[in-house]
């Protein structure tokens, strides 16, 4: 009995504005067939494929297809209907990526660009951004990862569009772990998300608080907080039992978000112990420090990925 190739296909959909057109460009870098606009009939009819077209000619191994109200005849609903039966499929490995943004950004982006929104030809390009939302709300609940743009640059989204979707690599789960300011807004592609405000604040000491948490005298400064040990000890406690149930449901993502005040101390601290925790059970991770790369510091360690398998 011959195996059944399977051809991977990531749907790509989202906000008008939030880089369905970058992320397509890292995917066509990264050996998939990258397709944009394809209207809603034809989507169905490559990948169901064709009586007269022998074997599996005309399908790449890896497909990248961007689809949204710019493709012609689309329509949430039909979308979602055709996911459901393509998911079906034995041949295929689908899934549904997801762009968001805020709407306050993505009203800066199209006054910069001077683009005109899909759905604001005869109205502000703010209520066409807000009908958008509205519109595709289903498919963003319906999302098999969800990637919000507001804060990232193009090299930033590239580098996670690489850990994700590189075919070469079969990483089975990976892990994302976050540092965010409650201050600036929770991060919208979080799963878990844990507040550490309730540790002393580094902030409040003047040798420590224009330094970060990736630095050795602020973690040694929070590490002494009596109440961190127990804290992270229960976390990774708690990780260690959700995580097979994860990879059992075959969650391919997941985003874990540590937030304090400010985003510079205690939030990156801790997601640092966290990346060398999951490190030391051989899980993928990624971490992120969302401030201090908003502020201009790259965070080197940030960008360390490992690179060893789950098992």
């Amino acid at each position: 009995m011959t195996d059944e190739k399977q051809t991977k296909v990531v749907l790509i959909t989202g906000m008008s504005g939030a880089g369905k057109t970058s992320v397509l460009k890292c995917m066509e870098d990264f050996g998939y067939e990258a397709i944009d606009n394809l209207p809603l009939s034809l989507l169905g009819r490559l990948l169901h494929g064709h009586e007269d077209v022998e074997g599996d000619q005309g399908l790449a191994d890896a497909v990248a297809i961007g689809i949204d109200f710019r493709s012609r005849d689309f329509a949430v609903t039909a979308l979602a209907d055709l996911m459901t039966s393509l998911k079906q499929r034995p041949d295929l490995e689908l899934e549904l990526l997801f762009l968001d943004c805020d709407q306050h950004t993505l009203r800066r982006r199209f006054t910069e660009t001077r683009r005109r929104h899909p759905l604001a030809a005869d109205r502000p390009v703010v209520d066409g951004i807000a009908h958008e939302a509205e519109l595709l709300a289903p498919l963003r609940g319906a999302a098999d990862l969800l990637i919000d743009t507001t804060n990232l640059g193009v090299a930033e989204l590239r580098s996670m569009m690489e850990q994700r979707y590189q075919l070469d690599d079969d990483t089975g789960m990976t892990v994302a772990v976050t540092s965010f300011a409650y201050r600036q807004g929770l991060p919208r592609e979080a799963d878990l998300v844990f507040d550490v405000r309730f540790l002393n604040n580094p902030h409040y000491e003047e040798s420590l608080r224009t330094r970060t948490g990736l630095d050795a005298d602020v973690g040694a400064f929070i590490a002494k907080d009596p109440a961190f040990e127990p804290f992270f000890k229960s976390l990774t406690g708690l990780l260690g039992q959700l995580l097979p149930h994860y990879k059992r449901e075959g969650k391919s993502y997941l985003t874990i978000a540590m937030g304090c005040t400010g985003g510079q101390h205690r939030s990156v601290y801790l997601s640092e112990c966290l990346r060398r925790w999951f490190e030391e059970i051989n899980e993928t991770v990624y971490v992120r420090h969302r401030e201090l790369e908003k502020d201009g510091n790259p965070a080197q360690e940030s960008q360390e990925m490992n690179e060893s398998k789950s098992r």
